[in-house]
């Protein structure tokens, strides 16, 4: 009965893959339509004659993707300076200092956590291609060496040997596979809307010991690549000038619901000052954790702003001119796993121009029979 139910968990997660591959298919070969018919070019000449405008790009992971292809492609096309240097030049006041610039649409990438294989992977790709990058740091975990805590849920049920588990009042079968993505669900929401780091760590505890799982240091050790980089990593990657930082909280809790101002307070500015104390120079932009608006609130904008911060990222999808607000600032999400001709259409705003226009008729339906 075992071996059956395993049977089907696995035709499950087939057919799941399956489909996720024929949609990736389907959206590379419209991004391979809008690049070669001449739409992707035009888009980005459009960029360039509206006036000041910057595009900020939002990674996390470098290795086991197409990021050279990523960086060969912006490089053409971009001119890519690191954040700090972007935003300055975004909101001068004196535009003649621009003047005389390479004309290009500017660009920034970023990258957000910390992940080792940007030491290992992306460091020796911007010294080669010689492209800055901007990564925004979580100095919790720097100094703990941890998992960083969105890792746990697949962690947990990966490692554990329980086929049946009791959690929180219910009990999962993990031979099933609409049971075994409940619990992973359920726990890793209880990890991104805990109230405070404490409970989140409880939490996990919790869900630790619901599936017996032993801390082992040997399966740390093989996930390597996806562990926070340390101080030493990130000084040398200070000290090769193509790799800038910045603040990402201390302990990456999902800001909207923390429920202390003061522990608020307190993720949103420690992780300036111990940066800051690494670095030795001034750390001035800041990244809200996960950054879409459902998870950044006002009061935490103000937070940011008590902190001193003059800019700070979210992941809301968009470009930004000199009327975007600071505290607020607009970044593409893309990913190493993406081909590069997903990353222009992306990069050039077509790809979310073309987005929102195909769901304007459904919009407009569900408007009409409301």
């Amino acid at each position: 009965m075992l071996r059956e139910k395993g049977g089907e968990r696995k035709d499950q997660m087939k057919r799941t893959g399956e489909k996720e591959h024929s949609f990736r298919h389907l959206e590379l070969w419209l991004a391979a339509c809008l690049y070669y018919s001449g739409s992707v070019k035009l888009a980005r000449w459009w960029t360039q004659r509206s006036g000041p405008m910057l595009s900020i790009l939002c990674y996390h992971s470098a290795s086991g993707g197409y990021l050279r292809e990523h960086l060969l492609y912006l490089r053409r096309h971009y001119r890519l300076v690191h954040l700090e240097a972007a935003l300055e030049e975004l909101y001068a006041v004196n535009k003649e200092e621009c003047a005389g610039k390479d004309r290009r649409p500017l660009l920034t990438l970023t990258s957000d956590d910390g992940y080792h294989d940007l030491y290992t992977y992306a460091l020796p790709l911007a010294r080669e291609l010689q492209v800055p990058l901007t990564v925004f740091l979580v100095p919790g975990y720097i100094e703990s060496g941890k998992r960083f805590w969105w890792q746990e849920p697949e962690h947990l049920l990966l490692s554990t040997q329980a086929n049946e588990v009791a959690f929180l009042g219910q009990t999962y079968h993990l031979h099933n596979y609409e049971e075994r993505q409940a619990l992973l669900q359920i726990i890793d929401t209880g990890l991104r809307c805990a109230p405070s780091i404490a409970e989140r760590e409880a939490f996990l505890g919790t869900a630790r010991a619901a599936l017996s799982i032993p801390v082992s240091e040997e399966s740390i050790e093989q996930e390597k690549t996806q562990l926070p980089l340390n101080w030493a990593e990130v000084l040398e990657m200070e000290q090769s000038e193509w790799i800038s930082f910045g603040a990402h909280t201390m302990h990456h809790p999902t800001l909207a619901y923390l429920t202390s101002p003061a522990e608020l307070q307190y993720e949103v500015s420690t992780c300036r000052a111990i940066l800051e104390q690494h670095l030795g120079h001034p750390v001035r932009v800041f990244a809200y954790p996960i950054g879409k608006e459902e998870y950044f609130a006002e009061k935490d904008i103000q937070a940011v702003k008590v902190a001193a911060y003059p800019w700070a990222v979210t992941a809301i999808h968009g470009l930004n001119t000199p009327q975007t607000d600071p505290h607020r600032l607009c970044r593409i999400v893309v990913d190493v796993d993406q081909h590069w001709l997903m990353v222009a259409a992306k990069t050039s705003g077509l790809w979310d121009f073309l987005v929102h226009l195909g769901r304007m008729p459904m919009t407009f339906l569900k408007n009409m029979f409301k």
